[in-house]
């Protein structure tokens, strides 16, 4: 039986590195949750503020990463359900994730998400002339199926 824990980010930026089929870990988190099965760390997720800087207003929060290790029926749900909990208690009014379009985004509609849109493919990542970044080695360019759940049904126009 697995059972939720709060973990650090040093942890989960760890388990992300080392399990984390297509993404390195993000630099920074609200708070993260891990997913234990007995003294084993199973899966872990990582919220933080919204990547994208018109989806920052300051009542959206964004799961930057969720990585279960495989064949761990339901243990991304489980995480992504404990996100959603959590950023609600914190006075979040809705929670965003982005998958990759060859991802089924299953475990996100079985805890309410709905599809919001594609993004546009980026090839140069984060990099630009004025603020130059090294791209991680494992970083997709295509472009991103962006999912949103509102966390309360009469929310201000966010």
């Amino acid at each position: 039986m697995s059972e939720l824990c709060p973990i650090s980010l040093k942890t989960a930026q760890q388990f992300v590195n080392e399990h984390h089929r297509h993404n390195s870990s993000p630099q920074g988190h609200k708070f993260s949750i891990g997913l234990m099965e007995g003294e084993r760390l199973i899966g872990v997720v990582i919220v933080g503020r919204p990547i994208a800087r018109k989806q920052d207003d300051g009542y959206t929060a964004e799961i930057t990463r969720c990585c279960v290790l495989d064949n761990q029926r339901n243990a991304s749900s489980k995480l992504y359900g404990a996100a959603i909990r959590a950023a609600k208690a914190m006075g979040y009014r809705r929670v965003i994730t982005y998958t990759l379009p060859e991802e089924s985004g299953a475990s996100l509609k079985a805890v309410g998400f709905t599809l919001d849109g594609l993004t546009a493919a980026n090839a140069k990542g984060w990099n630009m002339p004025g603020r130059p970044r090294k791209t991680p080695e494992k970083y997709p360019i295509s472009s991103k199926n962006r999912w949103i759940k509102r966390l309360y049904e009469k929310s201000v126009n966010v």
